[in-house]
């Protein structure tokens, strides 16, 4: 059964459905997703896990970098940094901004915010657009 997250984005993402995603925004060169923490994805301290806040900011940073494309059916990862902040509970808001785009490979910026505004964490990373029919 397809997501309101695979409906939108028109691609099964089974780890973004597991974690809950939603999106929130979708245009050319910007994604922006939301994300309710629940205790299972915080660490030992009672925070959201390092793992989950990379997760959301690479979603967000990939579907920024496919919006930018209208042949392409996906991004790949090639690389990424994360500096995390401060801790985060709660709600977050996940920002993918594409600030290159090349004919295969792009490069994006993230942040993740919390209710109240506050950035909790920034990530830069380099994606590979994929588009139908190409092999890897």
């Amino acid at each position: 059964m397809k997501t309101d997250l695979d409906k939108h984005l028109g691609r099964v993402v089974p780890f973004a459905n597991l974690l809950g995603l939603r999106l929130v925004e979708l245009k050319e060169g910007l994604a922006r997703f939301e994300l309710d923490l629940r205790p299972e994805l915080m660490n030992s301290f009672n925070a959201a896990h390092g793992g989950v806040l990379m997760t959301l900011m690479d979603v967000a940073m990939a579907y920024a970098a496919k919006s930018m494309d209208s042949q392409a059916v996906g991004a790949i990862t090639v690389e990424m940094k994360t500096t995390f902040i401060t801790v985060a509970k709660g709600r977050l808001l996940a920002e993918g901004r594409c600030v290159h785009h090349g004919t295969t490979v792009s490069l994006c910026e993230g942040e993740i915010t919390d209710a109240g505004g506050r950035t909790i964490a920034r990530a830069s990373g380099t994606f590979m657009v994929r588009k139908e029919g190409k092999p890897r």
